[in-house]
């Protein structure tokens, strides 16, 4: 038996209506509340992401253990070259790190610099 269950995930950031709505184009889910220092977004399910204000906020640079990424999100993709054009419009930036070699997933960062892959099954 369950202790609790899922509400959302939420991620610091500068700027939360910037940063949802790049979440709401990726993976085509309904922005559904915005506050200044609040937004929601959702698949109208069970999925809820959640984006904070923090003023103070310091992006990860991970691979550097003095700011590690302490989280990531891993979207599946059909096909990689499209949708790495895709992200890159909604403001994403390819990280300079790669750690795989096999061709199953990308590194990229968010428009507040977290970090989220790209993956294929």
């Amino acid at each position: 038996m369950a202790i609790a269950r899922m509400r959302s995930i939420v991620l610091d950031c500068p700027d939360p209506d910037r940063l949802a709505r790049f979440y709401s184009a990726l993976l085509g889910w309904e922005v559904t509340s915005v506050e200044d220092d609040w937004v929601v977004v959702t698949d109208g399910q069970s999925g809820r992401l959640c984006f904070q204000l923090a003023e103070d906020y310091q992006a990860p640079d991970w691979p550097d253990p003095d700011r590690p990424q302490q989280f990531h999100i891993d979207v599946t993709v059909d096909d990689f070259d499209t949708a790495e054009t895709e992200v890159f419009a909604l403001g994403a930036v390819k990280h300079t790190h790669q750690p795989s070699e096999k061709d199953d997933f990308r590194v990229f960062l968010d428009p507040a610099g977290h970090p989220f892959c790209l993956c294929v099954d």
